[in-house]
């Protein structure tokens, strides 16, 4: 059994979209409720199965249908795709409590998009063959385009033309560096390509430049790289708050897949190949930080000041692709955790704020105050905490991993002053959010809409990452990226 847990988190969620749609569960929501906990549940066991070993043994690897490499489908686990599992089970298990309090009852088939999105990014962690991750790829993005509209309305339906052109023009790309890829290297196995980068024809390696590069555009296109990211803000802000807040994981697929493929084949070993990202990844990274801070202090409403946040977490992990080390890895990866669950909750805390101020919702105006100042002042103080970077939640420790990362001066000098830009930028925006929303009230409420039990319940999850992963993070340099060799 333990030999095939590997595939576990792309069986489970794929099996639970497809029963979900048919009867007894289909039109059934208190139903698919259970049966979605039950498989959430499931995820977070068979996630932490893994991670236990992936730091007890050798990476594994996964054959489907015992079809062996370069030729088969292959799952690779190992100490940083256990990690991305354990992080997307945890995120789609408190986006779950969330949704529960209500929000899967205003458009259909909310729960099986859900899976499908959750086997589409399970996936691309487990994938060690490139082909696969345009597989995996695509599942997560057909599941985001109808989940991007859940509940409808304009604005949604406009955010959502944008966001599926985009990313078809994305997959051609794909697709055009998968074929130039393959015709070089003759394999798309991501541990032959490994192999064999540093031992190509001179005649090939133009071309196989040419194919990493178009890879670089793509992920670079997941993962919100500038100019490829102005879809990111206006999509996360109009989409509905439960989606929101499980997108925060969206561009992180495009950072490990940079990893993956930057890193490992493209890395320090492949000759003329080697770190052929590099050179563009290094102002584009800071670009991307640059424009999402001048984004950030003209957020107006507290959703778009979550998606921007987001923007800027993309660009700081970026520039721990450029730094291209050991310890930068390792930081990258800590950080990754921590922008990825406080996002996610800041997402789900403006989600709350939205459905008791009324007609203003979160926008950063005066008005009637909310019906539960006290608790959601005190979340949104939590999340500012943590997201600005302030002792002693993981904010903190993130950035100051990220500082130490650059060692050298040279390094410094392009990630210190942005990263700490970024701070200051984020704590003049809370202060203007938080008296706006909180303090700078006037009347009395109209409505008496509160929180859902479950609602509280998965930000306080979502919160409570913060001081656990300061507490129980100080080993997070033994996880540091393991190349598959």
């Amino acid at each position: 059994m333990l030999q095939h847990l590997i595939f576990f988190p792309v069986l489970l969620p794929l099996l639970a979209g497809i029963f979900l749609l048919l009867p007894p569960l289909h039109g059934h929501v208190k139903r698919q409720r259970v049966a979605v906990l039950v498989v959430n549940i499931l995820l977070l066991v068979s996630a932490v199965l893994l991670l236990q070993q992936s730091i007890h043994h050798e990476p594994q690897m996964y054959m489907m249908g015992d079809w062996q490499a370069p030729f088969g489908i292959a799952l690779v686990n190992d100490k940083l795709a256990a990690i991305m599992l354990l992080l997307s089970a945890v995120l789609g298990f408190a986006v779950h409590l969330y949704v529960f309090g209500g929000d899967d009852q205003r458009g259909p088939f909310f729960h099986p998009l859900f899976m499908f999105q959750l086997m589409g990014i399970n996936g691309a962690f487990l994938t060690g063959d490139a082909f696969n991750l345009f597989v995996f790829f695509e599942i997560l993005l057909i599941a985001s385009y109808s989940l991007l509209i859940h509940g409808g309305g304009k604005q949604r339906t406009q955010a959502a033309v944008h966001y599926v052109l985009l990313n078809l023009v994305g997959s051609v790309f794909f697709l055009f560096g998968l074929g130039i890829i393959y015709a070089t290297f003759g394999t798309l196995n991501m541990a032959d390509m490994a192999y064999k980068a540093a031992h190509l024809n001179a005649d090939d390696i133009a071309l196989a430049k040419a194919g990493g590069l178009l890879l670089l555009v793509v992920f670079g296109l997941k993962a919100a790289l500038l100019p490829l990211h102005f879809w990111l803000p206006r999509t996360y802000a109009h989409t509905s708050t439960p989606v929101a807040a499980l997108f925060a994981i969206m561009t992180k697929v495009g950072i490990y897949s940079l990893w993956r493929m930057h890193t490992a084949v493209f890395g320090d070993h492949a000759g003329e190949l080697a770190n052929i990202a590099v050179f563009w990844l290094w102002p584009l990274a800071v670009a991307t930080l640059i424009a999402g801070i001048i984004a950030l202090l003209a957020s107006q409403t507290l959703k778009m000041l979550a998606a921007n946040l987001v923007v800027i977490s993309a660009g700081s992990l970026l520039l721990t692709v450029a730094l291209n080390s050991p310890q930068a890895t390792a930081a990258g990866l800590y950080y990754l955790i921590h922008s990825t669950l406080m996002s996610a909750a800041l997402f789900l805390i403006a989600g709350m704020v939205q459905e008791q101020r009324g007609q203003a919702q979160d926008r950063f105006v005066r008005s009637r105050p909310v019906n539960q100042p006290a608790l959601l002042g005190g979340f949104f103080f939590v999340a500012a905490l943590a997201l600005i970077g302030m002792p002693p939640l993981s904010g903190f420790v993130g950035k100051i991993l990220l500082l130490q990362a650059a060692g050298d001066a040279a390094d410094a000098v392009w990630v210190w002053p942005p990263v700490l830009i970024s701070g200051l930028a984020a704590i003049i925006i809370f202060s203007r959010a938080g008296t706006t929303l909180f303090w700078r009230v006037q009347g009395a409420s109209q409505n008496q809409v509160l929180a859902h039990p479950l609602q509280i319940a998965a930000t306080v999850l979502l919160l409570l990452m913060s001081p656990a992963l300061v507490i129980w993070g100080g080993g997070s340099d033994r996880f540091l990226f393991v190349s598959r060799l």
